[in-house]
């Protein structure tokens, strides 16, 4: 009789040997810390140039003196961006630039408006219609009726082009696996990419203006529209597709007379979250001369001048929230009138759809005629009034708070801030590299720790080491602080619905919001200083955190909650040890998420006070001996969002795994 002889299984490390190992590699770094405190730590002043940073700028200067002569420039780009000016331009001058030899737009406010009701009453409903209607008269009586119809036009710009564009190339994705996980790399680099850094690099091919403004908008809002195009088109019902086909319809008639008439309810989510993109884009890059709302509020926030910011921001808040509700109202709708079949429209709807159509041609008619309905009428009496009272609410909580405020803030910069900083700071470039790489071993994969290891060499070559560092603890502070509130009032939601259904909202009209917009409050209640632009992240990056955590908790099986507080559990016990261990995956996701979403917020914390990456970057804007610096700067900041979503994203596949039982 033979014994069968078995291969020894290789052990596996255990998992709980994973946070001794941590503990040892930081500890470790305190020791190193302490020791080589101060050397090879890079640093760089302000006006200071790498010869890096200067044949950045000979090239970039090179790039401006061969625009008439290179033929990448006369055949492509120039066409391209003689194209998106003139588009922008057109539109400009339908609605809010004097044009044709007239002193005012085509169409004036009176007519706008109308068109604007009329697209609400027709696509969504009465109390959306008013909602707008009012929307578009604030502009006006906010004394920024002009500035808001540059940003309107430059937006509807762009988020044609977008749609022109991402539409088509969802559908694409949708009926190809191999184009999907082509594109799937690009679109989460795109994605993943701090709007900021877009910027500075576009200028050097389309120059500063709207046709740069608009490149840049397009390719943070096409995203969007490709990957919710592409998940509509994969989710109509097989069957139905099935059934096309074997009545000899052809791929053509197939996606033209099924796949895209039941995908149309979830494109125009994607049609809603693009305009969402392309407004929070258009007002950032006012940084490159991009006209409307956004300059209003950079030479505000330069200035420090809080009411004219706050009363440019809310103007962006009002046009948000509308552009919004239509969107989605339209889209609800959609889906009602395809559940409800192809009946024949009833005449009342006849009615109503020729009337509101008549009464719109009415008011265009007149706005293009008269003056009075052409120029916003008044003084904009309520503007003067709203800033007034911004300025004196940002004095009085400056005075009367202080001790709250600062209170805050010595908590935050003295107890996390500055030791987080002292450390990266303090400790030699070659020790953050080998601890980060390291831990990356420890907590994801070999390839991740090699990524992590290149990104922080490449920090190095650009010459920008110091300031990497000031913004990765800027980051890694305003995380540590997203995710600490995403999971304390996540899991609240998560446990409670009424909770739930009080405070989504609220995150859902936060998240419709432009990044620019969060600055200004914050600016006026704390002031000019690093943790502004960290408050400011933690404001723009929690609502994501905190849903995405109440889903994950939602999510967890009633069973399991049932049965460890039938065993006794106290609800501390339940939350620590079934709802949050059985969530994991959406708290690691959330992770990822909020330290996207704090990383480009930090970033344009840089208009104010927080320095390092984001002023490199501003600074390459407005001083053209520092546009050098200023691009590696941008790239600088691609390195670290690379790093960072590699780390989350590793954990977040670990997290799953982990879910399944495979760990």
């Amino acid at each position: 009789m033979t014994s069968q002889v078995t291969a020894p299984v290789p052990a596996r490390r255990p998992v709980w040997t994973r946070p001794y190992l941590l503990a040892g590699i930081l500890a470790a770094w305190l020791v190193l810390w302490l020791i080589f405190r101060g050397q090879a730590t890079l640093p760089l002043g302000g006006a200071e140039l790498t010869p890096l940073h200067e044949r950045i700028g000979a090239a970039a200067d090179v790039i401006d003196d061969s625009r008439n002569e290179n033929p990448l420039f006369l055949y492509f780009v120039n066409y391209i961006r003689l194209f998106i000016d003139q588009f922008v331009t057109f539109v400009q001058a339908l609605i809010s630039a004097p044009s044709f030899g007239r002193p005012v737009p085509v169409v004036g406010w009176l007519g706008v408006t109308g068109i604007a009701t009329a697209v609400a009453v027709l696509y969504a409903n009465l109390r959306v219609a008013l909602l707008t209607a009012a929307g578009f008269a604030s502009f006006g009586l906010l004394g920024l009726w002009r500035e808001s119809m540059d940003t309107l036009a430059l937006t509807l710009a762009a988020v044609v082009l977008s749609l022109a564009v991402g539409i088509p190339l969802g559908v694409w994705a949708g009926l190809s696996d191999r184009f999907e996980r082509l594109a799937g790399p690009v679109l989460d680099f795109m994605q993943t990419m701090p709007t900021f850094v877009y910027l500075a690099p576009l200028t050097l091919f389309f120059l500063i203006g709207p046709a740069s403004a608009t490149v840049a908008t397009m390719i943070y809002a096409i995203p969007p529209a490709i990957r919710i195009t592409s998940h509509a088109i994969r989710e109509v019902p097989p069957e139905t597709v099935e059934a096309g086909a074997s009545l000899g319809s052809t791929p053509w008639q197939l996606l033209a007379k099924v796949r895209l008439p039941l995908a149309k309810r979830t494109i125009i989510v994607g049609v809603n979250q693009t305009i969402m993109a392309a407004l929070s884009m258009a007002t950032i890059a006012a940084l490159i001369d991009a006209p409307g709302l956004g300059k209003t509020v950079l030479k505000a926030l330069e200035t420090l001048d809080v009411g004219t910011s706050f009363n440019a921001g809310l103007a962006i808040v009002i046009m948000a929230i509308v552009l919004d509700r239509v969107t989605s109202a339209a889209g609800r709708r959609v889906e009602t009138a395809r559940r409800a079949g192809r009946a024949r429209r009833p005449l009342w709807r006849r009615v109503q759809v020729t009337a509101v159509l008549a009464a719109t041609a009415v008011l265009v008619y007149l706005s293009h005629v008269y003056v009075w309905a052409a120029v916003f009428p008044g003084e904009a009496g309520l503007g003067s009034h709203v800033r007034r009272a911004a300025d004196a609410a940002s004095q009085w909580a400056q005075a009367n708070l202080y001790t709250y405020t600062n209170a805050l803030k010595n908590v935050v910069t003295y107890g996390l801030l500055n030791p987080f900083e002292a450390v990266l700071t303090g400790s030699p470039w070659w020790l953050v590299l080998l601890v980060v790489t390291a831990a990356a071993l420890v907590l994801t994969t070999v390839r991740v720790a090699v990524v992590c290891a290149a990104c922080l060499a490449l920090l190095v070559a650009l010459g920008l080491w110091q300031d990497g560092m000031v913004t990765l603890a800027a980051t890694l502070v305003a995380t540590v602080l997203v995710m600490a509130l995403g999971v304390v009032t996540g899991v609240w939601m998560g446990r409670d619905g009424r909770a739930d259904r009080v405070i989504r909202p609220i995150l859902d009209a936060g998240q419709t919001m432009p990044a620019f917009v969060y600055l200004v409050p914050i600016l006026g209640l704390f002031g000019a200083t690093r943790f502004t632009a960290i408050i400011a992240a933690v404001v723009y990056a929690a609502p994501v955190a905190i849903k995405l955590v109440a889903d994950g908790v939602r999510g967890v099986p009633v069973s399991a909650v049932e049965a460890a507080t039938a065993a006794g559990s106290s609800p501390w016990q339940v939350i620590s040890k079934v709802q949050l261990p059985m969530a994991r995956r959406a708290v690691a996701l959330a992770a990822n998420q909020g330290l996207i979403y704090v990383l480009a917020m930090v970033v344009v914390g840089g208009l104010v006070g927080a320095g390092a990456l984001g002023y490199d970057v501003v600074s390459g804007f407005s001083q053209l001996q520092l546009r050098g610096k200023g691009l590696a700067a941008g790239l600088a900041i691609v390195v670290l969002g690379t790093m960072l979503a590699a780390l989350t994203k590793a954990a977040a596949r670990r997290a799953d795994a982990a879910a399944h039982g495979r760990l």
